[in-house]
């Protein structure tokens, strides 16, 4: 099997490691000088760390990568990955690039994290073979990729995106229909909104509001979602329980979810500073080496309520 992956960042990095260890031959295409040292640095650091949750079964033999052009990465693809940047102009003219060397019937997923799919495929030939593929970083590390199809997308397309996905060891979540930001990311930007705002006005700093979550319902995330916690929150009396206690409080005027401080200079510093002096004393590569390392330990343990 082939993959070839269009764009060699921290995302696309991190696809194409999660194919090399699975067994897939991947082609890469980007023409940054450095891409090569990156992508090489993304897959030592799965190297270190995914086989540890497959002590017992053990992965395949590593399939082959190149770095090539976009017409040789697209010959015989099984699949084709593009993580470019998050311009809306960039993606639309790769896609035309693929439609002109890629067979009309390979599947592309894209990785980006907000742009619905009918917008990315808009004036394409075969917007029927074209979804969202959305991970997480680290790709080779975090199983949640979010499907989600347009209206044009053939059930086709997302059968074999959700079996490659599975294949490679990921928990593929297929959506119904298609939202700016998808599911995980619209509920990752209400806590980040939350947390501008407390910074912005001094209620908290950066590493306090990073406590906050790791030390409490971070925790309790890796193990069962919103709904759930609120079930058990509720007791016996399950969910009706808990909303007939807890359900006026989303009214009181404390949360500014649908509003989001400016970020101005002054913003920006004191962001900046409070995040050097709570973490500057590491190297980028060290915070991701502690973060593989307990996402491992918690990935190992951890077995999601008894739920597949």
């Amino acid at each position: 099997m082939k993959a070839a992956i269009i764009g060699g960042g921290v995302i696309g990095g991190g696809w194409a490691a999660r194919f090399i260890l699975n067994g897939w031959d991947v082609a890469i295409v980007d023409p940054a000088p450095d891409a090569a040292r990156k992508v090489e640095a993304i897959l030592e650091s799965a190297r270190r760390c995914l086989p540890r949750l497959y002590e017992k079964t053990g992965l395949p033999a590593e399939g082959r990568f190149i770095f090539t052009s976009l017409a040789e990465a697209l010959q015989d693809a099984d699949w084709i990955q593009e993580s470019l940047p998050e311009k809306l102009e960039i993606k639309r003219a790769m896609y035309a690039e693929i439609e002109k060397h890629g067979a009309k019937d390979t599947v592309i997923g894209s990785s980006t994290s907000y742009l619905a799919p009918s917008l990315l495929q808009e004036g394409r030939k075969y917007p029927e073979r074209f979804l969202v593929t959305h991970p997480f970083n680290p790709v080779y590390l975090l199983p949640l990729v979010e499907v989600v199809p347009s209206p044009h997308t053939k059930p086709a397309a997302i059968d074999l995106a959700t079996c490659i996905m599975t294949k490679i060891g990921m928990k593929p979540l297929a959506m119904k229909r298609e939202i700016d930001g998808f599911i995980a990311n619209r509920l990752q930007e209400a806590i980040w909104r939350e947390a501008l705002w407390m910074v912005k006005d001094g209620f908290a700093t950066t590493k306090e509001v990073d406590d906050a979550v790791r030390y409490s319902f971070g925790l309790r995330y890796a193990i069962m979602g919103p709904f759930d916690t609120c079930r058990m929150a509720g007791g016996e009396g399950g969910f009706a329980h808990f909303l007939s206690q807890f359900g006026p409080y989303l009214e009181a005027p404390f949360s500014k979810l649908m509003d989001v401080p400016t970020l101005d200079d002054a913003l920006v510093k004191t962001i900046s500073d409070q995040s050097d002096a709570q973490s500057g004393h590491l190297t980028i590569h060290e915070m991701e080496r502690i973060r593989d390392d307990n996402l491992v330990a918690i990935l190992k343990v951890v077995n999601f309520m008894g739920k597949d």
